[in-house]
């Protein structure tokens, strides 16, 4: 059968479909990127936020379209996992719902689909990380993201990712080494390590906290270019975790920690372990240590308890430490979260209001970052060719895919995607610079 594969939600979500892709692979059939001409369209949607729940459900309606009665409409994945009952009864042009550990009986479900029924399959979660071997890119081969593990344990009172993904479950260290290996000798030159946090990987297979010599043993990996850390707990980023990203050549000076606030009794209420002072201290230590370290964080505005004094309080703190990458979510009040039944729910419009005043504020502070790389020589993956044969566009190892700033430079070489190029940085703006080629 010729299958297409939607994907919504964060890189978690692609590495699970493109372990269904390789699933279905093998299996005999076919990934295709048109879903009009697909005999089975498959949605991975997410569950995270309302915002990302409506995403998924358009998503669904929109590829519905190319439904007929010859064709299977399958929804899996986190929103599915968390509504399946819900969804079921609200969208009956939807032929399966499958939740976020069923990927490895893909093809007997498909092959046993009976004709005109439908069908809900309630996902359990594994005891263990369940190894599933099969995979099949569905982006750009030089740039792919490595799960090393899935779960959590956080209980952050605001998210509902511990219930629809379960607990937190460490994938054994030879897995990952070999996957990372199979991916490098298929052309991938950066890997992009994902987990719900990837600072606590191996808590539970090795009984402590082993990312530094993971990260290690991957940066033994011949051809191998990059290697980028997304979702960074700040307490649990060791003084060894830091001196492993300063030592290591491959290891991207980028570091993605997910603050969420700076106030102590918003970081209470919302059951973080960090404060104020602990962030504030591990800040300025990495930047003492790694020179030229670009810390990415997202916050979210209009918490239960939020107050002026609190949001004030995050606008000062934003200004004076001056996140190199900097996202703002509005609290999305999630049913069976603690956060929902808190006190002091802040109006949608004032949610709203606070996140578009932080990304005003973080604006001219991007723009100043960004001025002083002009002149600078820096080293560039080339994405895409754009306007002619001269012109690029591409990003730092300071940049995550689809996430952070592009670069775009001119050059009198050809490239192709995926290879590097030496830029010269000529100009800046909010969140772009751009470039020339230097030539030696």
């Amino acid at each position: 059968m010729k299958i297409y594969i939607e994907t919504l939600g964060c890189p978690k979500n692609i590495t699970d479909s493109e372990s269904a892709a390789g699933i279905l692979e093998k299996a005999g059939h076919t990934i295709i990127e048109d879903p009009a001409s697909a005999d089975v369209i498959m949605v991975n949607t997410c569950g995270f936020i309302n915002d990302a729940k409506k995403e998924s459900i358009d998503a669904i309606l929109d590829l519905s379209v190319n439904k007929t009665e010859d064709k299977l409409l399958i929804v899996t994945g986190c929103l599915a996992q968390r509504y399946s009952k819900e969804l079921y009864k609200e969208m009956p042009e939807v032929d399966i719902f499958m939740g976020v550990n069923d990927y490895q009986n893909l093809p007997q479900i498909i092959g046993e689909h009976e004709k005109g029924k439908r069908y809900k399959y309630d996902s359990s979660h594994t005891q263990n990380y369940l190894e599933i071997p099969e995979k099949k890119l569905l982006s750009v081969p030089y740039t792919a993201y490595l799960k090393i593990a899935e779960g959590c344990d956080n209980s952050c009172s605001y998210c509902v990712i511990p219930s629809i993904r379960g607990p937190y479950r460490s994938r054994r260290r030879d897995d990952i080494i070999n996957e990372a290996k199979e991916l490098v000798e298929n052309g991938c030159k950066e890997l992009v390590l994902v987990a719900q946090d990837v600072t606590a990987y191996g808590i539970d297979l090795y009984g402590g906290y082993v990312l530094p010599s993971l990260l290690e043993e991957l940066c033994l990996i011949e051809g191998l270019k990059w290697i980028r850390l997304m979702y960074c707990y700040e307490d649990r980023i060791s003084d060894a975790l830091i001196d492993v990203i300063a030592k290591e050549e491959k290891i991207c000076k980028y570091l993605d920690i997910p603050i969420q606030h700076c106030s102590d009794k918003l970081l209470t209420l919302m059951n973080r372990r960090s404060t104020k002072n602990s962030i504030t201290n591990k800040i300025e230590k990495l930047r003492q240590v790694i020179p030229d370290i670009h810390i990415r964080t997202t916050i979210i505005t209009g918490f239960p308890g939020e107050t002026l004094l609190e949001f004030k309080e995050l606008l000062d703190f934003v200004e004076k430490t001056k996140f190199d990458r900097l996202g703002v979510f509005h609290y999305s009040k999630e049913e069976g979260t603690p956060a929902a039944a808190m006190s002091g729910q802040v109006r949608e419009r004032t949610k709203v209001k606070r996140k578009e005043d932080i990304m005003g504020l973080q604006r001219p502070i991007s723009l100043e970052l960004n001025q002083k790389k002009i002149g600078k020589i820096m080293e560039v993956l080339i994405e895409e060719q754009i306007e002619g044969e001269n012109t690029f566009l591409g990003r730092t190892s300071y940049d995550a895919r689809e996430i952070d700033n592009s670069i775009i430079f001119t050059s009198t070489i050809s490239h192709r995607p995926g290879e590097f190029a030496t830029v010269k940085i000529t100009d800046a703006f909010d969140y772009d610079l751009t470039g020339e080629e230097t030539i030696e």
